[in-house]
Formats: structure tokens, sequence, C-alpha cells
């Protein structure tokens, strides 16, 4: 269908009809209503599709996973950027939702979310009013980072001008890494900073990052540094909330800081929080690499006898075959994450057929450009224009950023639900 928008014509898919700038959202059931089906072409591709059945395994198996622990799953949003996620997450016992930019923090809210903990420090006087605005809801559970005595005197300059309290814990970083007090005078600094601002500035724990390192001795070397941190902080009597969080665990060693921080002996009590993000949908590049060191290594993974399965998978058809050993897929870096690897070959459909198969093991992505991606295969491989391949992703932070609209399909490939996405 052809609309006139201000003098440009726009090709609405069936997919986007209803669902944008155009119509009110359709609901769940008015999308599982229309009858579409990826694989009759029900929906334009290339597009980025996520797998209901897998959605839920990986919800509950991360969840299942931090009550083993005994430790509270606040998942990072910045990862999907959808408040329909977020609120399955929610639902299925998540603590909160971590986000990283105020931006993001008032998108979340304005779809429902009512505890944040921003893992990231609150900088500038826009940022600052953006959650000012929010904290005048005394239902808003919110908390951001500090690292730097400055930042403490900037935001309680602020704060007590606005005749409001913030919520901050205290981050520990790593040598070489990125925010994070490094050594004993920054600590002592801000601990000062906090004492003097502790009207407005409320110091509620200890919170660290630690995947930036790809050594499990480091990261346990790490994470037990700021365990003693934590249980000096809280011997000062600086810590305004009752119970304490520590707070930790990117995607790749939530395990490790699971471990670590459930046996910590703090002295007091205290709530662990930890935010790992991509769990949800999974990839096939570094968050499968370290699922299955996990899945190998931890006592509780291998109870649980599962682990986490690749939720989003991008479609696209075969574009051209110019030579015998390479076909051009209409897939690009602007479809898909690139800086992890290449995506990855999964299924393939002939034309004329529903009925995926494994897509061949020696084809494989070698270059991506804007729209275009260069596959690899074999000559006598009766690959067609109009073919349709799946792709599995590597790192999903950078390939849900590039849709406004995911659908949600079922075992067959129909579409059950839309999630949007708020970057």
């Amino acid at each position: 269908m052809w609309v006139e928008v201000d003098d440009v014509e726009q090709k609405i898919s069936p997919l986007n009809k209803g669902l944008g700038w155009m119509d009110a959202p359709m609901t769940s059931a008015e999308v599982a209503a229309q009858g579409w089906n990826l694989l009759a072409d029900d929906l334009s591709l290339p597009v980025a599709v996520l797998s209901a059945e897998k959605l839920q395994h990986n919800l509950r198996w991360m969840q299942q996973f931090m009550e083993a622990y005994g430790v509270k799953l606040s998942p990072h949003g910045k990862t999907t950027m959808a408040p329909k996620l977020f609120a399955m997450q929610l639902r299925g016992g998540a603590w909160g939702i971590t986000l990283a930019t105020a931006h993001q923090v008032r998108v979340a809210y304005a779809h429902g979310v009512r505890r944040v903990l921003m893992a990231n420090q609150l900088v500038g006087r826009q940022n600052m009013e953006t959650i000012a605005a929010l904290l005048r809801d005394a239902e808003f559970d919110f908390f951001c980072l500090v690292d730097s005595a400055e930042n403490v005197r900037q935001l309680g300059e602020f704060f007590r001008a606005k005749g409001q309290r913030l919520q901050v814990l205290l981050e520990v970083g790593m040598p070489d890494g990125r925010t994070g007090v490094r050594n004993e005078q920054q600590l002592q600094e801000v601990l000062d900073a906090l004492s003097a601002w502790k009207e407005q500035v409320v110091l509620c724990g200890v919170e660290v990052y630690e995947g930036i390192s790809h050594a499990e001795e480091v990261v346990r070397s790490f994470l037990q540094h700021a365990v003693a941190v934590a249980r000096r902080v809280a011997a000062r009597g600086q810590v305004a909330r009752a119970p304490m969080i520590l707070s930790g665990a990117g995607s790749a060693w939530y395990d490790v800081v699971a471990e670590t921080f459930s046996a910590a002996q703090m002295g007091c009590e205290v709530e662990v929080v930890l935010r790992p993000g991509c769990y949800l949908t999974h990839d096939v590049g570094v968050y499968k690499e370290a699922q299955e060191r996990i899945s190998a290594s931890n006592p509780v993974a291998r109870r649980m006898q599962s682990a986490l399965q690749p939720a989003l998978q991008l479609w696209a058809y075969v574009q051209s075959v110019p030579e015998q050993d390479r076909a051009i897929v209409g897939l690009g870096k602007r479809d898909a994450a690139f800086d992890s690897g290449l995506p990855v070959p999964a299924l393939y459909v002939a034309q004329g057929s529903c009925a995926p198969v494994a897509a061949p093991a020696h084809w494989k992505l070698t270059r991506m450009m804007d729209q275009h991606a260069y596959l690899e295969i074999a000559a006598g491989d009766a690959v067609r224009v109009g073919d349709k391949i799946a792709f599995d992703i590597a790192h999903p932070c950078l390939t849900f950023d590039k849709w406004r609209y995911l659908p949600v399909v079922d075992a067959q490939y129909s579409v059950v639900d839309v999630v949007e996405t708020f970057f």
C-alpha cells in the first residue's frame, strides 16, 4: 500500500500497518488475529523476529538461576529498549529494570516501570531535570552511580535546590576499566563528599561492572575487592538503606558475581542485585561462549540441565547469485550488529517451501555493507533469488537498536505479537 505523507511516498508493510505513527498500536490479540506468517511471505524482509517460545525459556531460566543464589535480577533494559519486554521481565520476577541514560529512564517510566537502577553517573543539568521530574512520583524508586566528589557536589547542589533526595550507589572500578573509583584517595574523597551532602545524595550501597575483563581470576579478584569496599562502607555507617544494595554482573560473568556476592559476609543485611541484559534473547557470539563456560562449570546451571537459547533472528531474501560460490543477501549493517562477529546462517527456506531446514555448515557471511551481505556458498548449492535465510546474531544490543518493530513468532512462524523499541 502506498500513502502520501508530506509529499513523500512511503511503502507500509502489512506488519507496520496500524503499529506506528499512522494509527493506534494494535493489541497482541489484534496482531495475532491478522494471521500473518513469516514463511508465507506476509512480512517485508529483511526483518528481525523474536521467538515467543525461546523468550519464555530464557526468562524462566535466568529467574530460576538468580533465585537459586538468593539474589535479585534487574535486567539491563538498554539491550532491547522494549517496554513490552520490560513488562515481561517484571512479571517474571525481576526486582527492577537497569538502564544507562536519563532518556532511557524516562521511556521506562512512561511505560510503567517504577524501579530503575541507572548503572551510570547522572551528569548534566537536563539529565538531572529529567530525573527530578520523575522523582516527584513518590512511588518511583531510582538509583544512579557516583564515583567522584565533584559529581556528588553537583548532584547535591542541584537536588538541594529542588528540595529532593537522590539515591546513589558508590561505583568501584577496575584498573583500565571505564568508570568507578580506582584507589584509596578517590574512595575517601567520594565518601567524604557523600557525608557532606548526605541530606541530598543518599548512599544506598556499592556497585561494580566486571564485564570488561576476559579472565575469570581477574574478575573474582576484583569482586572480592568490591566486597571489601562494601564492608568498609557499611562499617562507616554511611549507608542509609536497609538492606544495603550490592550490585554487579553484565551478561558474561553473572555466575561468578552471583557466587561471590551471595557468599559475602557483610555484617549487615544486603540485597544483591545482578544486571545481565542479553540473556533474554541470547546470541551466538560472546554470550554463547560465556554460557558454554557457565553450563560446564557452574553447579546451579548444571543442575538446571538446560541453557539459554538464541531468541532473536534476522530473516532476509537472497538478492542475487552473481557467482557460483557467492550469494548476495538483502541484509546489512543497517539491520544487524557486526561489532562482535557477523550474523550466522541458521535456517534456509527455498522458494515455494514453508519448511525451514538447517543452513549448510559451510555457508558463511564474509562481508556486510549497508544493506547487502556477502554469503559464501559452494558451487552446486541450489541457492536461488527469492530464497529466505534466517541468521542468528552476535551482540543483541546493537541489533535491537536498528528495529522499531520486531514481530514475535510462534514455532510455526505465525506472528503472535509485535514488540516496539524506543531508542
